[in-house]
């Protein structure tokens, strides 16, 4: 790589190599001037240098390394003269089409030489070889040779400035006119591969855009001037489009600028609303969806009569009656009569996209669908007038078409209008937007109509018609154009009919078709069968029968919906797993296309790279050549000069004018016959030269070394000869110097002490002035002095108060802190401590709680254990009690008292409960006698363990249940601890003194 100290070197060394026809090289040495990291800072040189760059670019069609400097010319200038850039494109694309132009200019037939499909294809095998077996040498061979090859680099050009400008937001203008030149480059020559490509290219910069939006210097689309540039490219690709009558990419276009309006949320002008609109009617109806290209047409009336001032009637009238045509022409049967689900859902999403298409919906609701309708359009019509525009033509062929019933002289009555308005119809003066009706166009469809009408109304009438009578009736088509028709509506269930051709009869019915019966053959049976049983036996309760069939009607609706909605789910699965299917197919395709990128990347890159190498080879190798030659050159020059000098000495080999011959053939472009002629001569040649040169060299050198040594010594006898002379004269000048010096500083001392005498009777007489002012002085020193003492003492008096005022206040912020953080610190000992405190206090009272519990757990352990014995001991005596009394009955029953006296309470019986009331009886009455075969003596009972407890009563009694619990007359409770179970009425001592959370 060459390196150059400023900018315009390289620009004068590419001049140089251009004018000696090397522009190869030139080129070579600007691409390394402006890849080079080097100058990366914008310069007006740089300017000049990427113009040449782009001129020989251009003269050797080498549209990569056009892009490798335009990209690095932009990062250069980009942040700094972007005008610069937008310059050197300019004039780049300007270079690129008026080659393209020149070369076209010379081919005589255009269509032939641009009759290639695609212009990045190369050649294929099969016409090489015919190029190459043919021999044909004709003007279409040239012509191919001569404008193809500037016709690709032309559109590679717009290629590259497209992907150079893409994104930017400083350069948009320049990104549209490069876009609008390269759609009216494909639209000039018919180039519709090339226009694909362009629109492809142009979506994918929109679809980065708005990919990447962190991007730096991105449009901004919310911007009005950005908009409306990506709106012109896009109506500019619109209207191409539909000149090369390309329709899917118009389509597709509608689309982006769909895409792009949903994107920003705004509304373009009418202008160009006008054009979208008016374009699409032309989509529509290529496509034949004649029921959009109507809604179309309406949505241009409507901008048309509210946007247009200058429109006038007849134009106005124009437009009307071609949507009344439009709305007409539409089928009157629906087109998806039994069609499969999946055909139903794609023509669904289909009429979806053309209803936003139509009108901006940016939220199309599903129900939204049925109002885009024939019939709806008819009555949308009348109502906002549109009707009452149209021709009178038209109003009549409508009101025939809808609202007539005339079997016989429809098509009569029809023809006529339709002959008139095919006449009409032509260029609009006021609408530049619609710049020509053609209601002929209708025509067809409206014979076709008017045919379905005849045969619908005629089916109403008659039920068998000759074919003849019928073909009579319909002018417009022979019998088998309206068979077609027939077949048709028959499919869509507009009509009942069915051709006889045996008896050459046409038969209209109002039932089904023989294959629809056939098909229902046994349900109809069925339902006749129970007509016929119906009529047989006739229902006796139909409420009855109306509340049996509702319960069954609700479960069949039931399962229905969930039958429904299980199918529903279904579809939605199988569209999901179709939908990811296909996503993955073209994530697979889009890896794949990646893929195969990189490794042609890769391939290109290292062609590059080894090109490159191989050009520095060739390079070094050539200047090493040139170098030789030239120190060759020289040293025979210098060899002739010094022969010529000593006196007519011939050259060192005769063949040397030979060699120079050659090298002067080989600088200005020799032939390669002349190289081989001579290679072998020119290498002995030249190492023989070397070798004589140096040897002459070297004896030259010996015999210069003689000589230089022989003036070397008279050189020195001559300088020893001159300073014996000089050592005595210069001895004198030394002496007379010193003695000039001498006097010069005598001189110069007396001035010195003059000056000295003089500046001391100045200064004498200065004091003596001054001496006067000394008091004066004196005074205003003091005074100065003192003032500024009385002021320092109070300023420093001020100092200290401020001091101590500031001193006092921290002293009382540090007392005050001190006292809030003792305060604060006091405060959480305190709560700490009583924290404490209530932790040790509720541990106690849980520990004496569970000794408490522990404890009554025990005693009542230990009471029921005694009182378990005592029942056992009661129980074995009373055992022991009944087994006397049947030994010893008559015995002891003879003992006993008579009874009791008249007045006096029954003793109660042993372990018997006695009430309350009772129990005062009982006390102050006479005991029974005592028992001694019981109780061992007549003492009465023994006291049992812990009598103390027990209620105060009989000795020989046994304790009633009030004596053993208490005065209160029941049991205590064991789940109730709180109840008085030893005392009278009250708590006992122990059941007081237990925990307050029992």
């Amino acid at each position: 790589m060459s390196t150059f100290a400023k900018p315009e070197n390289a620009l004068k060394r590419a001049e140089e190599l251009i004018n000696v026809g090397q522009k190869q090289d030139a080129l070579q040495a600007l691409h390394d001037l402006i890849t080079s990291k080097r100058y990366r800072a914008w310069q007006k040189p740089l300017e000049r240098i990427m113009f040449k760059y782009v001129e020989l670019c251009v003269d050797l069609r080498r549209g990569r390394f056009a892009k490798d400097g335009l990209i690095q010319y932009r990062i250069v200038c980009q942040q700094v003269n972007v005008t610069s850039l937008e310059e050197v494109i300019k004039h780049f694309m300007h270079l690129s089409t008026e080659k393209a132009e020149q070369a076209r200019s010379q081919a005589q037939a255009l269509e032939e030489a641009l009759d290639v499909d695609d212009l990045e294809a190369d050649k294929r095998p099969e016409d090489l070889m015919l190029s190459y077996v043919s021999g044909e040498k004709g003007k279409e061979r040239s012509d191919r040779e001569l404008v193809t090859p500037w016709f690709k680099f032309l559109w590679e050009t717009y290629r590259t400035v497209l992907e150079i400008l893409r994104n930017n937001s400083k350069l948009e203008a320049l990104y549209a006119m490069t876009a609008h030149r390269a759609f009216q480059f494909c639209k000039q020559y018919k180039r519709t591969t090339e226009f694909r490509r362009l629109c492809e290219i142009i979506r994918n910069h929109l679809a980065n855009l708005n990919k990447y939006r962190d991007q730096r210097d991105r449009p901004d689309l919310s911007a009005p001037e950005s908009l409306q540039l990506y709106l012109d490219t896009r109506f500019e690709q619109l209207k191409v489009a539909t000149e090369l009558e390309l329709w899917q990419e118009a389509f597709r276009s509608i689309e982006d600028i769909h895409g792009l309006m949903c994107m920003v949320k705004k509304t373009p002008k009418a202008s160009l609303m006008v054009v979208y609109y008016a374009k699409l009617t032309e989509i529509f109806w290529i496509s034949s969806s004649h029921l959009y290209h109507a809604y179309a047409w309406l949505k241009l009336f409507t901008l048309q009569k509210s946007f247009n001032k200058n429109l006038s009637q007849k134009d106005l009238q124009m437009i009307a009656s071609s949507v009344v045509l439009a709305a007409l022409a539409v089928a009157p049967y629906d087109h998806t009569q039994g069609a499969s689900h999946l055909e139903l859902e794609n023509e669904k999403e289909r009429n979806m996209r053309m209803a936003n298409l139509i009108g901006f919906n940016l939220d199309l609701k599903p129900e939204s669908r049925e109002a885009l309708s024939r019939s709806s359009l008819l009555s949308e019509l009348v109502s906002k007038g549109v009707m009452s525009c149209a021709t009178q033509e038209v109003k009549d062929l409508y009101h025939l078409l809808e609202h007539e019933f005339l079997p016989l002289d429809l098509t009569a009555k029809v023809q006529p209008l339709l002959s008139k308005i095919f006449k009409l119809g032509g260029k609009l003066t006021s609408a530049s937007s619609v710049p020509e009706v053609h209601l002929s166009q209708y025509v067809p469809a409206l014979e076709k109509l008017a045919t379905l009408r005849l045969l619908q109304q005629v089916s109403q009438v008659y039920q068998t018609m000759k074919i003849e009578s019928l073909s009579q009736m319909i002018p417009f088509f022979d019998f088998s154009a309206v068979e077609k028709i027939s077949v048709d509506a028959v499919k869509h269930n507009f009509i009942a009919m069915k051709l006889d051709h045996m008896k050459h009869v046409v038969l209209f019915d109002t039932q089904d078709l023989e294959s629809d019966g056939l098909r229902d053959h046994l349900t109809v049976f069925a339902e006749s069968l129970n007509k016929a049983r119906a009529m047989i036996y006739p229902p006796t309760k139909k409420s009855s029968k109306l509340g049996e069939i509702l319960p069954g009607l609700g479960e069949i609706v039931d399962k229905e919906h969930k039958r429904l909605l299980a199918r529903k789910s279904i579809i939605e699965k199988r569209k999901e797993e179709q939908e990811r299917q296909l996503l993955e197919m073209e994530r697979e395709e889009e890896s794949r296309r990646l893929k195969q990128q990189k490794i042609t990347e890769e391939a290109e890159q290292k062609r590059l790279a080894a090109e490159y190498e191989q050009r520095n080879k060739q390079r070094i190798l050539r200047e090493i050549e040139e170098r030789e030659l030239e120190e060759a050159q020289a040293l025979l020059e210098e060899h002739e000069k010094r022969s010529k000098r000593k006196g007519g000495k011939k050259p060192i080999l005769e063949g040397v004018s030979l060699y120079l011959l050659k090298f002067t053939f080989q600088y200005f472009g020799g032939c390669a016959q002349y190289d081989n002629f001579i290679s072998m001569q020119e290498k002995v040649t030249k190492q023989i030269l070397m070798e004589r040169a140096l040897s002459e060299q070297l004896r030259e050198r010996q015999e210069m070394e003689k000589k230089l040594q022989k003036l070397v010594k008279t050189m020195d006898y001559l300088e020893r000869a001159k300073r014996e002379e000089a050592a005595p004269l210069i001895e004198a000048a030394f002496q007379q110097r010193l003695v000039e010096e001498k006097a010069l500083h005598e001189h110069e001392q007396q001035q010195e002490i003059e000056l000295s005498r003089q500046r001391h009777d100045g200064d004498l007489r200065e004091k003596n002035r001054l001496s006067r002012m000394l008091e004066n002085k004196i005074i205003f020193e003091e005074r100065v002095q003192s003032r500024r003492e009385s002021e320092f003492n109070q300023r420093r008096a001020e100092r200290e108060e401020r001091i101590n005022q500031i001193v006092q206040a921290r002293k009382q912020e540090r007392e005050a802190l001190r006292k809030k953080i003792f305060f604060v610190r006091s405060e959480e000992e305190r709560l700490n401590r009583l924290r404490e405190e209530e932790e040790a206090r509720k541990h106690e009272e849980a520990e004496r709680r569970r000794k408490e519990e522990a404890e009554h757990k025990a005693k009542l352990d230990k009471i029921a254990e005694k009182q378990r014995q005592r029942e056992r001991e009661l129980e074995e005596k009373e055992r022991i009690r009944r087994e006397a009394l049947l030994v010893d009955g008559p015995s002891r029953s003879s003992e006993l008292p008579a009874g009791p006296e008249p007045g006096a309470a029954a003793a109660p019986a042993p372990g018997k409960y006695v009430p309350r009331f009772r129990r005062g009886g009982t006390e102050g009455s006479a005991q029974a006698p005592p028992e001694t075969d019981r109780w061992g003596g007549g003492s009465g009972r023994p006291a049992p363990p812990d009598s103390d407890k027990w209620s105060s009563g009989s000795a020989r009694q046994p304790p009633s249940d009030t004596d053993r619990w208490g005065s209160g007359g029941s049991r205590p409770d064991d789940r109730n601890p709180s109840s008085d179970r030893w005392g009278g009425g009250s708590k006992s001592t122990w059941s007081s003194s237990r925990p307050r959370g029992r």
